[in-house]
């Protein structure tokens, strides 16, 4: 079972949000256009050499990878693993919710523009991966249960 197409979704998922979680996501930039700050995940570099930390974002990207991988060893209990897919895609909304709410308030500390970049796209790959495998858990589940209803 552990062959099955939702275990290579749910392996892409952890791959990509493991990469998220130490890319950056987005920069700073000050209003004379020179003073830049990356935004990664677990925080902020500023130019100064301080460290604006933000690891609740971080936090979330790597319990949601961690979901992701311990659903793959699920195979025999597709409810479960179901269940687990859908949870781990609401952990990435609420990372989206968590990273417009650190950038409008660092923005507003920084008093700069923010910029983003493509690694903020990849937890929304990761949604349609997780919603990939979920039909094919429930086709899996479907399946199943018919096989049984025959016996």
């Amino acid at each position: 079972m552990i062959q099955r197409i939702q275990s290579v979704y749910l392996l892409l998922v952890t791959i990509l949000l493991v990469m998220t979680a130490f890319m950056p996501i987005g920069y700073f930039i000050e209003t004379d256009n020179i003073t830049t700050h990356i935004f990664k995940p677990l925080g902020v570099s500023l130019a100064n050499g301080e460290f604006q930390s933000t690891w609740g974002l971080f936090g979330i990207l790597i319990l949601s990878a961690i979901i992701a991988f311990g659903t793959i060893f699920l195979y025999r209990n597709r409810m479960l693993q179901i269940r687990m897919t859908i949870f781990s895609s609401i952990l990435l909304v609420g990372f989206y919710i968590a990273f417009l709410v650190f950038m409008f308030v660092l923005k507003e500390d920084l008093n700069a523009g923010f910029h983003l970049k493509w690694a903020l796209s990849l937890p929304v790959i990761c949604i349609i991966l997780n919603y990939l495998s979920f039909r094919a858990i429930y086709r899996d589940e479907v399946m199943v249960r018919a096989a049984d209803r025959l016996r």
